[in-house]
């Protein structure tokens, strides 16, 4: 087995995985001319998120069962369908069914590449190398967009789908022609009623989630119904995997309290990532009055301090073990959120590049030495699952993180205008978004809008410094000392 070059296909595949999450944002305006409508225009982010998150804990049973070689590429097949197809679509409703294909694709590639990093090096090269594959995911995740914008302005929207054919083909050929592994025969009771209640369960709660207050209103009637539904289908699942031969999530991994813990922090890890992402450009353009170029630059802060964390994470998790390795990270965490509560629109951005860069500290630190551990915590049989469990909670929480915080700023915006005696709406707050636009307004309603926006990201500011709050709590119950590692088969 050549590892350097399954690394660089494992590489690959966490690459355009991660990177397809967000390319799309800054092409969106592009395909919308394009189709000559914006209808449906949510639904091309939703329908990826949606089929990659339900996914994910089928294909990690999947792999621990069938083999990672087999279902990676599977996997990798279905993703490349998608791209392609996607490239081609003429109409919203063709490009929401081709996300569609991607993220059910996507579903596999993640957890899997994860997955083999833990089978083929040992726990000591486990942790740094799991570091690197961490900064990939972060670094691909927050530049995205930029790389979307460059395809869009010096090539076509298009090829933001179709950069991922080549090198998917390239993780495909690196992981089948150099992956050794020995997939042991054996007759399995296929859990089909489990599959399909998670899938119940998740795609009904994540469109609650990602939908209401869009298309729907969460407590309307289909609103509720939807939730009510979900959790129905929740006990029932839980019920049916408790009894089940073979289940599609083994409970016995959430009783482990490392896996049980690390995976919550995860969640609300995601969900942090997730608030600074979506609303801190908005920051810098709408009250520091910067381009967006430099609202972005802000943002890249965060993907360096992922890496550097992250390489700094595995061996710290060596020799001090997840529990104080993930309590340096919420240190980092909260030294970021602190700057984001304390930063005022005179700050200036370098200030905002500060607090970026020590989220990434954060998840650097966390996300590794989390991974990291619940590898080590479980036999080769169940670390496939085990991963998959973590990757699940942390996209799970960037699904929870753009709903949640879109809300909060949402109707903390309308609180503002109506404890300012205005009649001002949501939409106002785009005059802000650039320089063209802010010069269209009188400086009363200019000082108007940026107060109301100011007041309400310091509401969104401080809904995340009370989740790093949180986020302690989970953290001091993570386990003591270092992890045994079960590196036998």
């Amino acid at each position: 087995m050549k590892r350097p070059i399954v690394l660089i296909a494992v590489i690959l595949a966490m690459f355009v995985s991660a990177v397809e999450a967000t390319i799309v944002t800054t092409a969106m305006p592009s395909i919308a001319a394009s189709f000559g409508s914006f209808s449906r225009y949510s639904w091309v982010f939703s329908s990826y998120l949606l089929m990659s998150t339900v996914s994910v804990l089928i294909y990690g049973k999947l792999a621990d069962v069938y083999g990672r070689k087999t279902i990676f590429n599977i996997g990798m097949t279905i993703f490349l369908i998608g791209s392609l197809l996607a490239g081609f679509a003429t109409t919203f409703e063709q490009l929401t069914m081709y996300r569609l294909i991607q993220g059910l694709g996507a579903g596999a590639l993640s957890p899997i590449a994860s997955t083999i990093v833990g089978d083929i090096y040992t726990m000591e090269e486990r942790a740094k190398i799991q570091g690197y594959l961490s900064s990939v995911w972060g670094i691909s995740a927050v530049l995205g967009p930029a790389l979307g914008g460059l395809l869009v302005q010096y090539f076509s929207w298009h090829y933001v789908f179709w950069v991922n054919v080549p090198l998917g083909i390239l993780a495909m050929l690196g992981i089948t022609l150099f992956l050794k592994e020995e997939v042991k025969p054996k007759r399995v009771a296929i859990d089909y009623q489990g599959a399909l209640l998670s899938t119940l369960v998740l795609s009904l709660f994540i469109l609650w989630i990602v939908e209401g207050g869009q298309s729907f209103e969460r407590f309307s009637f289909i609103g509720s119904l939807m939730l009510v539904l979900a959790i129905l289908f929740l006990c029932l699942f839980i019920r049916i995997e408790k009894r089940a031969i073979d289940p599609i999530v083994p409970m016995n991994i959430w009783r482990n309290p490392l896996i049980l813990y690390a995976n919550i922090v995860s969640l609300l890890t995601g969900i942090i990532l997730m608030a600074i992402s979506s609303y801190l450009p908005t920051y810098v353009t709408g009250l520091m009055g910067e381009h967006a170029l430099i609202a972005g630059f802000t943002l890249t802060a965060m993907s360096i301090g992922w890496p550097i964390a992250s390489t700094i994470s595995g061996h710290l998790l060596v020799r001090y073990g997840p529990f104080t390795t993930s309590l340096t990270g919420g240190i980092s965490l909260a030294v970021g959120a602190g700057l984001f509560v304390t930063m005022t629109p005179t700050s200036g951005p370098i200030w905002a590049g500060f607090g970026s860069f020590w989220i990434g500290v954060g998840m650097g630190l966390t996300s590794t030495a989390f991974l990291v551990a619940i590898q080590n915590s479980v036999p080769y049989a169940l670390r496939g699952s085990a991963t998959a469990s973590n990757m699940f909670m942390r996209n799970f929480g960037n699904t929870m993180g753009a709903a949640l915080f879109g809300a909060v700023l949402n109707r903390s915006i309308m609180h503002y205008f109506q404890k300012l005696g205005s009649e001002g709406t949501i939409d106002e707050m785009n005059v802000l978004l650039t320089h063209e636009s802010r010069k269209t307004l009188d400086d009363t309603t200019l000082r108007l809008l940026q107060n109301v926006l100011e007041q309400a990201m310091f509401v969104v500011f401080m809904g995340v410094l009370i989740i790093v709050i949180i986020c302690f709590y989970f953290i001091f119950k993570i386990p003591r000392g270092k992890v045994v590692a079960h590196d036998s088969e």
